[in-house]
């Protein structure tokens, strides 16, 4: 039988799963959707992984000692590196909460972000400190955002459905911390308190990082005045400034070591 080079060649002959172009058509959203979600739980599942600290904050937010590359004016450039502190704080608790997930064997309380810079690199930073392995899911970006370096490798993972991402941010969650951030962190803090509220989710601890910022960013007062929450929403979260009141909080909650 004699076939030419030009139906071996023709996209129609590819197998459907090697055929990206396929693949990519609108109709095959669902396929994709579902594909985002199975590639990450089932390799957090294989590493054994049941539950996750999730650590939200600013992308915006340097280092101790660096500039923000980020600032639009030399006033955002002072307040942004006013906020330094948090990073050093981010980092610590993460170093303390892994120290408790390794008497786990690192199958409960693993760090996971959103895999970028700032609030994020210091929360997987933390992690990679005391040698523990953490989680980054990462974002596809119109300005493309890089995974900070202190991610495991193995545990990189790349998504471009932000539904899927909070998926997985929820998913194994035993506890969550909000440090000073912008849209994409009220997104998800907002995101939670919503899930909890309506009794979506199981509560878990969520931790408002910075007190002083998140009153005047977030005025709860304000909308339970108002009637639009109830005022028992007010004790859906708490607030912390230091890495180790936070875990004390997370650790009485499930009562663990304050001190592990």
């Amino acid at each position: 039988m004699r076939t030419d080079k030009a139906q071996l060649e023709s996209r129609t002959y590819r197998l459907a799963y090697q055929d990206l172009d396929f693949l990519e058509r609108h109709a095959l959203r669902p396929q994709r959707l579902a594909l985002e979600f199975m590639k990450a739980d089932m390799i957090m599942r294989e590493r054994g992984i049941k539950s996750t600290i999730v650590v939200f904050g600013g992308a915006r937010i340097p280092a101790p000692g660096q500039e923000s590359g980020t600032a639009a004016s030399a006033g955002q450039a002072k307040n942004l590196s006013a906020l330094t502190h948090y990073y050093d704080e981010a980092r610590r608790f993460a170093r303390i909460c892994s120290k408790y997930a390794a008497t786990t064997e690192y199958r409960e309380f693993i760090i996971a972000t959103g895999g970028g810079p700032g609030i994020m690199e210091a929360g997987n930073r933390g992690a990679f400190d005391v040698g523990a392995p953490n989680i980054g899911l990462n974002i596809v970006l119109p300005h493309e955002q890089a995974p900070n370096p202190y991610i495991t490798p193995e545990l990189c993972f790349r998504f471009h459905y932000f539904a899927m991402r909070k998926m997985h941010f929820m998913l194994r969650a035993k506890a969550l911390l909000a440090f000073p951030g912008g849209f994409g962190t009220m997104d998800e803090l907002f995101e939670v308190l919503t899930l909890v509220q309506t009794s979506r989710m199981k509560p878990v601890p969520i931790v408002l990082f910075g007190e002083q910022f998140w009153r005047q960013a977030f005025n709860v007062e304000f909308l339970a005045e108002q009637g639009m929450i109830a005022p028992e929403n007010k004790t859906l979260f708490v607030y912390a400034d230091k890495a180790e009141a936070a875990w004390r909080h997370i650790a009485r909650y499930y009562h663990l070591p304050e001190k592990p």
